[in-house]
């Protein structure tokens, strides 16, 4: 056997360029994962709230007729409330589950004030859900080091 003359390692630009793409990753990983959880405590908790409100003799039509603001703010407590979990569960400080909350909370608020405004429960339900999405980027990006190097501050 011989010794292949030619270098096949990959070149220092290709590690580079991976090392620099590695946090992008991250951060990206990092957001689709809290959209996970979003989403996972909206259909569980979510779920539960209405079988509550069905102990107490409500039903969902009911609620969504005739108190859709209380409605909308079950929605942004079943999301909220698993997100702060897990961003304690995962180390994240303070300010970054605050900024986090705040702006589920904020994209609620909005999404409840729209419906004096004239806005129905499903104008107001799209806005709330589309909204939280980039109100949740827009969190983590104010504590990038949080999401890109796992720079959790306790």
């Amino acid at each position: 056997m011989y010794a292949d003359p030619i270098d096949h390692s990959p070149s220092i630009q290709d590690r580079t360029a991976s090392a620099d793409r590695r946090p992008a990753v991250r951060f990206g990983l990092h957001y689709l994962e809290m959209v996970a959880v979003m989403l996972a405590g909206m259909g569980v908790l979510g779920g539960a709230l209405l079988l509550v409100a069905a102990a107490l003799g409500f039903g969902a039509s009911e609620i969504t007729d005739e108190a859709p603001a209380v409605f909308l703010a079950g929605m942004g407590l079943s999301m909220t409330g698993p997100m702060v979990w897990w961003m304690r569960r995962r180390g994240h400080s303070t300010a970054a589950n605050a900024a986090m909350a705040a702006s589920m909370v904020t994209t609620t608020i909005v999404a409840i004030a729209m419906l004096p405004a004239g806005a129905d429960l499903h104008a107001s339900l799209m806005l709330q859900h589309t909204a939280m999405f980039p109100a949740m980027l827009a969190a983590m990006l104010l504590h990038r080091g949080e999401y890109t190097g796992h720079d959790h501050a306790g």
